[in-house]
């Protein structure tokens, strides 16, 4: 057998792991031969471990003080005059015996305790890496093939083979991948589960889309345009505030770009994601004003000390300042920080009538329907067609059916 260690040849499992560098590896098994050293000859024995890094081995050198025959106290750390001249016949008592330390020295059993060692080691070590990798890459975009598909998550894979989790709460609801497809995403945080780091990635948290607008958006890498704030309804609608420090710059139109060209590869990448870009303003009033948009406001009343905002608007301005889902109500409260209630301005006649009035006839939830999309007042709901209000309230046929005869009947209406 050699007398050196060649422990990369003989634990074939180190060419497994590929992201542990050669001099680390050999440190680690300089670490694990030591403990197992001590285990065996005492925590007094004298070695050296000279570690060849170039050539991928390990050499053991074991020294024992030379004492007079029948002097002997610990066989570990001394060595009998008489034995050490049968190695070299000039030794004299004082001296010392270096011998070098074999793997046929050691037992099968601590050869198996040290491989396993050994492998436990090199794993932790990895693991470690990879756990100080993404911990400083969170809030970073990362790339990777899809490699496993189930019903909760999706398993990617990183360039260095690194395994990243998508779980479905952090997918866009639109997104469909098969096993070898590319994924991106931004690394949302990185959770230790049994020991193991776990890197979990994200395509619905405001980051994303703020760091897709920063790869996409020179005057946002250059630090020109800020992002002020991301809200986002994944897959469905996004709010993005920004402002530029320099007034030549327009923040929204460097953003959006020549008929859309520089936010189109964003919204593909979100799923065809309604994306609006808000340029920033401290007057909460036009703040507000400009996150309810498309819609078109007459006033508005400000409450700052419990953060809530009036809004009053025409009537046909109301679904547009909802939005499909009651997205855009709810994404503009959340940029604005204020609860956004949407009110109509317009003078209602006598004759019109309150859509409580018809509480006695219809359950609370259809009437509240109805509010949802603008229309608080009988004749509101006769100013949309039958078929929208099918569509926009999400409601069965037959119950809008009766609420519009419900409604023609309390106003004599034909």
């Amino acid at each position: 057998m050699e007398e050196n260690l060649n422990l990369i040849e003989t634990f074939a499992e180190f060419k497994e792991f590929k992201n542990i560098d050669r001099e680390t590896l050999m440190r680690i098994l300089e670490d694990v031969f030591r403990s197992a050293l001590t285990k065996k000859y005492g925590p007094d024995a004298n070695f050296d471990i000279i570690v060849n890094v170039d050539r991928g081995d390990l050499e053991i050198q074991r020294y024992r003080e030379i004492v007079e025959d029948g002097e002997v106290e610990n066989d570990f750390t001394q060595i009998a005059l008489s034995e050490a001249i049968k190695i070299e016949p000039d030794f004299e008592v004082g001296e010392e015996v270096m011998e070098k330390i074999r793997l046929a020295d050691f037992a099968r059993r601590e050869i198996l305790t040290l491989r396993q060692n050994l492998i436990t080691k090199v794993m932790e070590y990895e693991k470690d890496l990879v756990y100080k990798k993404y911990e400083h890459r969170i809030g970073e975009i990362v790339s990777g093939e899809v490699s496993q598909v189930w019903r909760k998550e999706i398993l990617i894979q990183d360039e260095e083979g690194v395994e990243l989790v998508l779980p479905k709460a952090e997918q866009i609801p639109a997104d469909k991948y098969k096993k070898g497809d590319t994924l991106t995403a931004v690394v949302l945080r990185v959770d230790v589960h049994s020991s193991t780091p776990l890197i979990i990635i994200s395509r619905t948290a405001p980051t994303f889309l703020e760091r897709l607008m920063e790869h996409e958006i020179p005057e946002i890498s250059d630090g020109l345009i800020t992002i002020k704030n991301v809200v986002r309804a994944p897959g469905e609608r996004a709010k993005v505030l920004v402002e530029s420090y320099d007034d030549r710059i327009d923040p929204v139109g460097a953003c959006v770009g020549m008929k859309g060209s520089r936010i189109h590869s964003i919204v593909h990448e979100l799923r065809n994601e309604n994306i609006d870009v808000i340029n920033y303003t401290s007057n909460i009033e036009l703040l507000i004003s400009r996150a309810l948009s498309p819609a078109k406001i007459s006033s508005i009343e400000i409450n700052e000390e419990n953060k809530t905002a009036n809004v009053y608007m025409k009537s046909d301005q109301v679904s547009l300042a909802i939005g499909k889902g009651g997205y855009n109500i709810k994404l503009a409260s959340k940029l604005a920080g204020y609860d956004i209630d949407v009110f109509r301005d317009d003078v209602v006649e006598e004759e019109d009538v309150d859509l409580d009035e018809f509480k006695d006839e219809f359950d609370g939830w259809v009437i509240d329907a109805f509010k949802r999309i603008g229309c608080d007042t009988a004749k509101s709901v006769l100013a949309i067609s039958r078929n929208e209000l099918i569509q926009r309230t999400d409601l069965e046929e037959e119950t809008v059916d009766e609420v519009l005869a419900s409604i023609k009947k309390e106003l004599d209406i034909e």
